[in-house]
């Protein structure tokens, strides 16, 4: 999906729900996610992440039509009154959300559950369009259930391998996945750390790289801090990390700084 000698990109989030596990509710109405939205391409996002159904630890999952009735009207308002060129992904794992949010204008599915409804597969390979495969273990309601393994980096590799090839099995070319190894999804906080500390392992796959660390959990545990929020300097740290490591895409909640962490990391990477 995206060339490795390119600048990685940033992918801004915009969680249009109630309880979303750091700004849900902050952006339920309209013109609240399109000043969002607004926000976060000035300060340089490449990407707009739309999301209908929180993800956080024990949340309840919504129906295909809750999170359609959420999210199209954002991704129409984005459009019509802000741009026709930024990419718009649609956070969903159902495949009536993600044809009705490409067909309302997105270009990129993100798919927490990493193609476990094989209707999404088939509504991105008939779209060909852009797909982000994560992993999870468990589902949202059970996934922090006292998750183990005995080797995160290579049963993480296995499962991601497993949604590749149920992916390019329903038509989806290589070229359009992109793996996130799911950081705080089913993860004890030393999977998170070995994950980070080993991201080369995931880049040196055919496939493009996208992380989600934004405000996650672990790294409050690690700085003794408990607010979601307070969690940016933290969050940079990663972004310049994965910069480092090769990742492609960050899925981040405050662009700036993480716009910021990226160019800096990037410009050196660069460096003679």
């Amino acid at each position: 999906m995206f060339n490795a000698l390119e600048k990685p990109l940033i992918m801004g989030i915009l969680n249009v729900t109630p309880d979303s596990f750091s700004d849900g509710g902050r952006y339920n109405h309209a013109d609240e996610a399109l000043q969002q939205a607004q926000k976060m391409i000035s300060e340089g996002a490449n990407i707009i992440d739309i999301g209908g159904e929180s993800t956080r630890p024990n949340s309840i999952s919504v129906s295909s039509g809750e999170q359609i009735a959420r999210v199209i009207p954002i991704i129409k308002a984005i459009r019509t009154q802000l741009s026709n060129a930024i990419q718009i992904s649609i956070d969903t794992t159902l495949g009536t959300v993600a044809k009705a949010a490409l067909d309302a204008g997105a270009t990129i599915i993100n798919d927490v559950s990493g193609g476990r409804d094989p209707e999404l597969l088939k509504v991105a390979a008939k779209a060909n369009c852009p797909i982000v495969l994560m992993h999870m273990q468990g589902t949202p309601q059970t996934m922090q259930d006292n998750p183990h393994y005995d080797n995160v980096i290579s049963e993480i590799l296995a499962s991601l391998t497993h949604s590749v090839h149920q992916a390019a099995a329903a038509g989806i070319k290589q070229e359009n996945i992109t793996i996130d190894v799911g950081i705080g999804f089913g993860k004890r906080k030393q999977d998170n750390l070995e994950l980070l500390k080993h991201l080369d392992q995931f880049v040196a796959t055919p496939f493009s790289v996208l992380l989600g660390t934004s405000r996650k959990r672990f790294m409050g545990d690690v700085c003794n801090i408990t607010e979601p929020s307070e969690l940016i300097a933290a969050t940079t740290a990663t972004t310049a990390l994965g910069v480092m490591a090769g990742v492609n895409i960050f899925r981040v909640h405050d662009v700036k700084e993480n716009r910021q962490a990226l160019d800096v990391a990037w410009a050196i990477k660069q460096a003679r």
